[in-house]
């Protein structure tokens, strides 16, 4: 197979990472997709960082297995800590969503005071802040943990009293902060945007990470000639290690149409 018709490989923790899929697609319709959800071993966001390097590792490795030209790793826990090891040891190009997500926080911002919500372990890696530092180290960053979130995205509830009180709880110190800017730093949250939006008020800007990211690589992509010429119609697909069925089923919500096929597969 060329180079250029190898599809793109994308991994996740679970499910949230489709939304970096969906822009993806748009971005690059010409582009066949490999996704791998390690539905067996999600969240990540409440484990260790050597557990999630190991993780990360291995969802590596199976995407190298399928032929994959490049690596996206759709998940802000595992971008947030695994990505150094992961550039280390192999040698694909790999791109986390941490420094698009924070490259166009640091653009749009005006007062230089943004908000970060995400998973406890993308929180407490810094991640985000660092990266903004980098391009501006005037800029004030301000972080929330939101465990919720992901299981109300799953559960479909992203409306309602129940989803807006919870939205009230988490952000409403990010208000107090004056920020202009927000950054959803994790997959899922794109799906909570109209809540989010409400509750944080007008004025602010959301950041989704998962567009910037399908930008970057296809900035990556046409600098390494590895853009895809091919007039065949992309191929994506799909591999969970737990619960193919529910993956599909909520996965048509991340993803905007149907998944047609979802196959299981063991780590090892």
């Amino acid at each position: 197979m060329s180079s250029l018709t190898k599809p793109i490989g994308v991994f996740d923790s679970g499910i949230g990472g489709l939304t970096v899929v969906k822009a993806l697609m748009r971005e690059l319709p010409g582009e066949s997709i490999v996704y791998f959800g390690d539905t067996a071993r999600v969240p990540y966001g409440s484990k260790s960082k050597s557990t999630i390097v190991k993780f990360s590792l291995e969802n590596v490795e199976f995407l190298l297995r399928c032929g994959v030209k490049c690596i996206v790793i759709a998940c802000n826990t595992s971008s947030s800590w695994a990505l150094p090891t992961l550039r280390k040891y192999f040698k694909v190009p790999i791109i986390g969503v941490i420094r698009p997500g924070a490259r166009a926080a640091v653009r749009q911002t005006n007062n230089k005071r943004v908000g970060v919500i995400g998973t406890a372990a993308t929180v407490t890696s810094r991640a985000y802040e660092v990266e903004m530092k980098r391009w501006e180290s005037s800029i004030k960053v301000f972080s929330q943990s939101c465990p919720l979130f992901v299981p109300l995205v799953e559960s479909g509830w992203l409306n309602g009293s129940v989803c807006a009180a919870i939205a009230e709880t988490y952000l409403e110190p990010l208000r107090r902060q004056r920020i202009d800017t927000l950054i959803l730093g994790c997959t899922h949250y794109p799906l909570l945007t109209p809540v989010i939006r409400k509750v944080i008020g007008p004025s602010v800007s959301l950041v989704d990470s998962a567009t910037q990211t399908a930008s970057e690589v296809k900035g990556l992509l046409a600098w390494s000639d590895l853009l895809s010429t091919s007039h065949v119609r992309a191929r994506h697909r799909f591999f969970v290690t737990d619960e193919p069925q529910h993956f599909a089923q909520v996965g048509e919500r991340f993803l905007g149409e149907s998944i047609r096929s979802v196959e299981r597969v063991n780590h090892r």
